[in-house]
């Protein structure tokens, strides 16, 4: 027996209702996974969660409220409370505060590690503070490399998000011999040290807590050392600071902070060989650049704890650190990593890096997803402190509303099959654009009717309604049966004068179908709704084909 859900699904179709008015199934399906939900209960599932939307839709919102206060504790998710409480006040805000948005130029940002970007941009908006765009391009490691689009594709993301980060941007490969000065100052202060011990040596003196001969060395030395390491070969040194190598965490003795590598920096060539990690030029870039408030993930928990103790020897004020949990976005196809991404582009698999199975903002502004919904999807996510699940359909629910009342209608048709209406068929007919406005699209109709393959194999011998037109009973020679539009007749969509149409989903598979010839009229970039198939982003009219191409956007 499956689990019984009902609770869940009335709280969480309560907080959908609440917020957009109207709840919809696919808006809470994704969320009960967190719950325990397996997919072999999907279709147990779905008919419960259908009948539960239709009874809340029905619910007056004072009634919607009262329920919502009974079921509210079935809701796991933070944000998901039927209203909007902003963002979480910080802590020690004085005067102007100071953000930094820091990416590492390795491909285009993805919806994951923009959470975190944009967490910083909405904080320094909310206290009218300065936001700085720094691109973290220290040389980075052999599996994770620099790629020179990075350079154009990060501050476009930023700008189609309305980040308005301080000009000129900052280039960390710009700065090395800023950092080389505070290494320096380091070595002298007696606090950092050329190490040319093998990892085997350092893991077992880690492991032990005691200090290798290079740690013994005094001032003079290390500072001679320091300078032979810029000669020195790759892999053959490395500068660490001096911690307490009986400190509880191992992986915090004496860390490295400098290191060799002969790789070839995609902007300055191979101008520099000795490199910074990243918490040393943190703790410089944060002091010197006057950051206030620092919102990173939690993952750089321990690099915040070396920042801290180079602030400390350096006498410097600490930024306030503010970490945040990982987010684990369900519902989505495939995995949201730029390497990955990185490999399938250079192996030609993916069409670029605005490719949908990249999941970068470049790919969702191409899909149709709006740069206020992305805003507003990490401002309802907020500060969360643990490792939480967001469902996708929470960014699509946000869109959707967006897109509902301006978004144009259209017919789209997969897999069609042609009908023969027995009877006399109108030249034309109307229809409204929208439901809301009052603008027409005329559809020009000739003998031959289309239909999906899929309605006409479940209503065949049936009588349906051609949506906007007239009853038949279905099959390859339909018969004319009514104009009345009776409520218990299904109704099915219909194209007769066709146009062909592709529509690229988010797993990379084009589905062929056809369109009403009123697409034509459309601009490139219009976001359109197929009806009963989804929002759609045109993308232009294939050269080749002629076909008129498609980027889905959601249901």
């Amino acid at each position: 027996m499956p689990k019984d859900f009902t609770n869940e699904i009335y709280a969480y179709t309560l907080a959908n209702a609440l917020e957009y008015e109207k709840a919809i199934p696919s808006a809470i399906l994704p969320k009960l996974f967190q719950h325990g939900l397996k997919k072999d209960d999907i279709k147990n599932v779905m008919p419960v969660i259908e009948e539960i939307v239709k009874l809340v839709n029905t619910m007056p919102k004072n009634e919607r409220e009262v329920k919502f206060g009974n079921f509210k504790k079935y809701l796991k998710e933070i944000g998901q409370r039927g209203e909007d409480k902003g963002l979480p006040e910080l802590k020690n805000i004085k005067g102007t505060p100071v953000f930094r948005i820091a990416p590492f130029p390795s491909g285009a940002l993805h919806i994951g590690n923009t959470k975190t970007y944009l967490l910083n941009a909405l904080y320094a908006e909310k206290y009218k503070g300065k936001i700085l765009l720094v691109i973290d391009d220290t040389i980075g490691s052999e599996e994770k490399q620099i790629v020179l689009e990075a350079y154009t594709l990060i501050p476009e993301a930023f700008d189609f998000l309305k980040v308005h980060y301080k000009k000129p941007i900052i280039y960390k490969s710009d700065r090395l011999k800023i950092y080389y000065k505070y290494a320096e100052q380091l070595i002298r202060k007696g606090k950092a040290y050329v190490c040319t011990c093998s990892q085997e040596v350092l893991r077992d003196n880690r492991a032990k807590g005691i200090s290798c001969a290079c740690r013994m060395l005094n001032n003079k030395d290390q500072l001679k050392r320091w300078k032979e390491m810029f000669l020195m070969k790759e892999g053959g040194a490395v500068l660490r600071i001096k911690t307490d190598m009986k400190y509880k965490d191992p992986a915090f003795r004496d860390r490295v902070l400098f290191r060799i590598s002969d790789r070839k920096h995609v902007r300055i060539g191979k101008k520099y060989r000795v490199w910074p990690m990243l918490e040393f030029s943190w703790a410089i870039d944060d002091h010197l650049l006057k950051v206030t408030h620092i919102i990173r993930g939690k993952e750089l928990m321990i690099e915040g704890e070396v920042q801290k103790f180079i602030w400390k020897i350096f006498n410097w004020k600490s930024p306030e650190l503010i970490y945040t949990g990982l987010i684990k976005l369900e519902g989505m196809e495939g995995k949201l990593s730029k390497s990955k991404s990185q490999q399938e582009i250079f192996s030609g698999k993916y069409i670029g890096w605005d490719d949908p199975r990249t999941w970068s903002v470049q790919s969702l502004e191409r899909r149709g997803i709006l740069a206020d919904s992305l805003r507003k999807f990490v401002e309802k996510i907020g500060l969360n402190q643990n490792e939480i699940a967001v469902p996708i359909d929470d960014l699509y629910a946000i869109n959707r509303r967006k897109l509902d009342k301006k978004a144009d209608r259209y017919f789209f048709i997969e897999k069609p099959i042609k009908l023969n209406i027995i009877g006399k068929l109108p030249s034309k007919i109307k229809i409204k654009l929208h439901p809301e406005k009052e603008n027409m699209r005329t559809i020009s109709i000739d003998k031959n009717i289309y239909v999906n393959y899929k309605d006409f194999n479940k209503f065949k011998g049936k009588e349906i309604r051609l949506m906007h037109l007239f009853n038949v009973k279905l099959d390859k020679n339909s018969t004319f049966t009514s104009d009345k539009n009776s409520p218990k007749i299904e109704k099915i969509h219909w194209i007769s004068k066709d146009v062909k149409a592709n529509v690229l989903m988010p797993t990379g598979i084009w589905i062929k179908g056809i369109a009403e010839e009123g697409i034509k009229n459309l601009k490139k970039g219009q976001i359109i709704q197929f009806e009963r198939f989804g929002f759609c982003k045109f993308d232009g009219i294939n050269r080749f084909t002629k076909d008129y191409e498609f980027w889905y956007t959601h249901a």
